[in-house]
């Protein structure tokens, strides 16, 4: 029997706003097609937690809502604003000084000086945000989803989904390295992209948009992820004639328990 490969940490941000046709949106990035893990994909921005991330959590000074949250808790957060940055250049945190949240055009300087440095390794975050005033608004996620990637996967994540609301006029654009393209997409068209082909998307993606699909705007989607009851989902993969089946557990709020996919991202 296959060794099953140990999951890394890892979280996403759905950053939302309300949309002019009176529907939701949520920034969605392409994957660049030579990335090992779903390469091609229409995903939200995420990533790994990684050991800067875990040296920020020892900085309180450099996050603020993150009281009664542990370590672990406050890396996931902090790894899903960092990689939101990285990917998107939407900058979720507050001016130290002042308590205020940064605007628009502070954070478009930020991303203009330190963001390819940044991707390049040659800047960490935790000096961006010291040298800049910056607390990392941690209170501003809300957690909506927890999934583990099956085991026997080669690439395996302990996947944490926060939603929330993207700070007013912070546009994002893909950073051209590990996505190629980004688009603001209410969840019922991507779902619709996704059946028609016109998008990749994998499982657990699809299952989080087409929850979020029933929400009319912003406000009632984060009100409804407060109330919520995570369940861990750790999907069960099987082989079928028709292709490959799920099982993840019916109590996580996806209608249903069982579907049938043809490839699992």
């Amino acid at each position: 029997m296959a060794e099953t490969s140990a999951s890394r940490p890892a979280s996403t941000i759905l950053l939302l706003r309300d949309g002019a046709a009176r529907d939701i949106e949520v920034f969605m990035m392409v994957r660049h097609h030579q990335i090992e893990f779903n390469s091609g994909a229409l995903v939200f921005p995420g990533g790994s937690v990684d050991v800067g991330d875990k040296e920020i959590v020892a900085r309180s000074d450099l996050y603020s809502g993150g009281e009664g949250l542990s370590e672990a808790d406050r890396g996931f957060r902090i790894a899903a604003i960092r990689e939101t940055f990285e990917e998107s250049g939407i900058l979720l945190a507050r001016s130290k000084d002042i308590g205020a949240p940064v605007d628009a055009k502070r954070a478009g300087e930020i991303a203009d000086a330190h963001r390819v440095a940044l991707n390049e390794h040659k800047i960490s975050f935790l000096d961006i945000l010291a040298d800049n005033g910056l607390q990392l608004a941690l209170d501003t996620l809300v957690p909506y989803a927890h999934w583990i990637t099956p085991e026997g996967m080669p690439k395996r994540f302990d996947t944490w989904f926060f939603l929330a609301a993207a700070p007013p006029d912070q546009l994002g654009a893909h950073d051209g390295r590990e996505s190629t393209d980004s688009i603001w997409v209410s969840p019922r068209e991507a779902v619709e992209g996704g059946e028609s082909g016109r998008f990749k998307l994998p499982f657990p993606t699809t299952r989080n948009l087409i929850r979020l699909a029933k929400q009319p705007n912003v406000s009632a989607a984060l009100e409804h992820a407060r109330g919520l009851s995570i369940v861990t989902v750790m999907p069960v993969m099987t082989k079928t004639e028709a292709g490959r089946q799920l099982r993840i557990p019916r109590e996580a709020g996806y209608d249903g328990e069982v579907f049938e996919v043809g490839a699992v991202g």
